[in-house]
């Protein structure tokens, strides 16, 4: 018990259509734009002691759209606009494989492609991370059945593809979000407020 104690509460998030805009492929780094109030958002879990981890599937690398130095530029891209909002990142952690992959260092059915939950369990051994108390945030419902299936409490947000998922995907699936917010901003306070009664209650 002392040591699953000792194991922090993270906030998992989603990457594109989460933090960013959704423009499919992100083939150009003058595509990436990170979300309104995204920085203020994992600011705020940083201010709360809540490691914040990024877990996103990037098959294009796998298609060859881009190569890996174009996901590398965009993920600096990516700290350099949030830590201009006073906000970072614990973790990244990415996906580059496919089935169908054009290079075949790619090509495989892997254990971490969302919804498969290898990325999470990943960061939970290099991190220190309790899984069964943390959180997965995402616009796709992918992004819920990795967390359930992780043990993690699931949030929808409706940036992204979030809207379309929760009224034409959502209805026939079986796990349902914990909480469906309208952004990172709406989760964070959500996240926050469970965090805060989970105190009050000593768990």
């Amino acid at each position: 018990m002392t040591e699953q104690r000792s194991l922090r509460v993270a906030v998992f998030l989603d990457r594109d259509g989460t933090i960013n805009e959704q423009m499919g492929y992100i083939n150009h780094l003058s595509r990436f734009h990170l979300l309104p109030g995204v920085g203020q958002a994992i600011r705020l879990f940083n201010e709360h002691g809540l490691p914040v981890v990024v877990v996103t599937n990037q098959s294009g690398l796998a298609r060859g759209y881009f190569p890996a130095s174009l996901l590398d530029a965009v993920h600096a891209e990516m700290v350099r606009l949030l830590a201009l909002a006073g906000a970072r990142i614990d973790g990244l952690y990415v996906c580059p494989h496919h089935p169908e992959a054009k290079e075949e260092r790619y090509r495989q059915d892997c254990s971490c492609r969302k919804p498969k939950t290898g990325l999470l369990e990943q960061a939970a051994r290099e991190i220190g991370l309790d899984l069964g108390r943390s959180y997965m945030v995402g616009d796709r419902w992918s992004d819920l059945r990795c967390g359930a299936a992780a043990g993690a409490t699931s949030l929808l947000v409706l940036t992204g593809y979030g809207r379309g998922d929760l009224d034409y995907i959502g209805p026939g699936q079986t796990i349902q979000p914990a909480y469906v917010a309208e952004d990172l901003a709406a989760a964070a306070h959500w996240i926050l407020d469970q965090e805060q009664k989970r105190g009050e209650r000593g768990q």
